[in-house]
């Protein structure tokens, strides 16, 4: 499977599965200390990378410290990052603001991608995240299904929750209510497999139920360019505001902000992660024969085709096109199924 810009988004998820909201991994607890680190070692998750130091957040306490990696860490991982933004750690303040991270949690799951010009070292983007929100805008840019397809199936291909967010409902351009119910028919298709918010940041609808939905979570924040994620994230945690884009008015595209990953946090056990603007999504790692079990819709009907290895694309006795025809799959999500499963790079 191909995308333009690939370079930008050749990640995998990897190991992520979906939580009780009482059950908490923002933080290291005090069972899980190792035996090798210092009885002064504080819990706390790494927010952000600057080089060889890192900003960690301590657990119980609202200090940031910007910390190095002790000698011992570095001879603990290899062909991967020794630490990454999302890391739950063990931390020691050595005075003046500072301090050093004396363990690394193992990571629950990982948002990477291949480092550049190897085959087997990985380049943590995020390490540990819970769920993704993805995130458009109803219009100003207008949204892409076929883009927002690509970034469900690579979530749903390591088990990573999603959530779809929708922006700038308040954007009408007729009737009041004209935006939010043209986003109602735009997204109609997702909601009978995802939770879908319906938002707007300028009057707030929509924030309660998110924050709902974030509690007690890592979020990795994703979508294209002029979505609204930065002010989205001004609005959930006003406390670090963001540079806010603008829109490109000859291509209609956001002109990127964010240019590396960085967790805020919320509450006490809620972090949402900022990462870079992507433009397109690749598919790496996900299979073509494996794409089907993707499709959330498609699941009841699969071993029930005529042909063992069926592409649900031309092939006769067909389960999943059968599905299609009576109306049970959405006629456009399978359309972005076989674009997909065709290689297409379109959005």
């Amino acid at each position: 499977m191909t995308s333009n810009d690939a370079s930008e988004a050749q990640s995998t998820l990897s190991g992520a599965r979906a939580l009780p909201r009482s059950e908490s991994r923002t933080g290291a607890t005090d069972r899980d200390r190792p035996q090798s680190v210092s009885t002064d070692a504080m819990p706390g998750i790494v927010t952000r990378a600057y080089g060889k130091f890192f900003a960690v957040q301590l657990r119980d306490e609202p200090r940031v410290l910007l910390s190095t990696v002790k000698g011992s860490v570095r001879r603990e991982r290899l062909r991967t990052d020794l630490v990454a933004v999302g890391d739950r750690v063990w931390v020691t303040d050595v005075g003046e603001g500072e301090g050093q991270i004396e363990a690394v949690a193992p990571r629950r799951s990982v948002l990477a991608r291949l480092a550049r010009r190897t085959k087997d070292v990985e380049q943590v983007i995020l390490a540990n995240p819970d769920q993704a929100l993805f995130l458009f805008a109803v219009r100003h840019p207008e949204p892409h299904p076929r883009m927002l397809d690509r970034f469900l199936v690579l979530a749903e291909s390591r088990g990573l929750p999603a959530i779809v967010g929708v922006n700038k409902v308040d954007r009408d351009e007729g009737e009041p209510g004209e935006a939010l119910t043209t986003a109602k028919l735009l997204f109609a298709d997702y909601e009978a497999v995802y939770p879908v918010v319906y938002l707007s940041v300028k009057t707030g609808q929509g924030l309660d139920e998110l924050r709902e939905l974030l509690e007690g979570k890592v979020t990795v924040v994703a979508g294209p360019s002029g979505a609204g994620k930065s002010s989205l994230l001004n609005r959930l945690d006003p406390d670090h505001e963001r540079t806010i884009g603008s829109i490109s008015t000859a291509t209609g595209k956001g002109r990127h902000t964010t240019t590396a990953a960085e967790l805020y946090r919320i509450s006490t056990e809620t972090y949402v992660a900022d990462t870079p603007g992507i433009r397109a999504l690749a598919l790496h790692g996900v299979q073509p024969e494996l794409l089907d079990r993707y499709f959330p819709e498609f699941e009841p009907f699969l071993g029930m085709c005529f042909y063992p290895d069926c592409t649900h694309d031309h092939e006769p006795g067909c389960a999943v096109l059968e599905a299609v025809e009576r109306g049970s799959i959405s006629t456009a999500r399978y359309e972005s199924y076989v674009s997909l499963r065709r290689g297409d790079s379109g959005d």
